[in-house]
């Protein structure tokens, strides 16, 4: 997930709780028919709500809600596991990648094998070997069947999420129906490094400009920005709760 941090300075931190506490006390009051609800005569901070009131259960998701808000965020990428947390903001994601190496997993960075994974920094030859070792099956020819054959059909996938749909899956899986399964593996792994390697060196190119001062200059003038505009929603809020 693309994460917004609260880095604007103590204004915007304190900004960023305040906003917080009010999204807490909205979600806990509203939610009347939630886990979240708790009798009317039970404060929040009463001892036998604890039972019924993890914090976990919401303290995370309108942590992400906060983030979205207090910034006026309009577009939000996530994982799928994230997509339950944004519902308090109105987005969800539809599409998912899976692991290279067991495909009925979603890809992750923290899966333990990190031959499972394509990471943008990976080069040429970390792609290609990733891609070869990546698990598919002994069928012959290529075909997209997320049931049978998870593993080609996850790499079919790969290709088109890089082209952004189009061609579709099956039709990326026809084009190339009739390559053997290492040609196809060479043809994905190309594939995502021909994508990547813009990426890549511009990731290259931002970490080391200025021998890594102008990452620092960039995440100042954010601040500052950050500052301003968590202040304007603030005094937003505070004006419609009354404060």
């Amino acid at each position: 997930m693309y994460y917004l941090l609260p880095v604007g300075g103590e204004g915007t931190r304190r900004a960023y709780v305040d906003l917080e506490l009010y999204c807490v006390h909205r979600v806990v009051t509203d939610n009347k028919q939630s886990k979240l609800a708790l009798p009317d005569e039970i404060s929040i901070l009463d001892p036998s709500a604890k039972a019924k009131l993890k914090l976990g259960l919401f303290s995370y998701p309108v942590l992400q809600a906060a983030d979205i808000l207090l910034y006026g965020t309009t577009q939000v990428p996530v994982g799928e596991d994230q997509v339950q947390h944004l519902e308090f903001a109105r987005e969800s994601l539809a599409r998912r990648v899976m692991s290279l190496k067991e495909p009925q997993l979603k890809m992750s960075k923290s899966h333990d094998d990190s031959r499972s994974r394509i990471l943008i920094t990976d080069d040429h030859e970390e792609i290609h070997t990733k891609i070869k070792l990546a698990l598919t099956d002994s069928m012959q020819g290529v075909s997209f069947d997320p049931v049978t054959r998870p593993g080609v059909s996850n790499l079919l996938a790969l290709v088109s999420f890089l082209n952004n749909g189009r061609p579709t899956c099956e039709e990326v899986a026809q084009q190339y129906s009739a390559l053997s399964m290492h040609d196809f593996k060479s043809m994905v792994a190309s594939t995502i490094n021909e994508h990547l390697s813009g990426i890549r060196a511009r990731y290259d190119l931002l970490m080391n400009a200025d021998d890594g001062r102008y990452l620092d200059d960039v995440a100042r003038v954010g601040a500052d920005k950050a500052r301003k505009e968590a202040e304007k929603t603030m005094t937003l809020v505070r004006h419609a709760i009354g404060l």
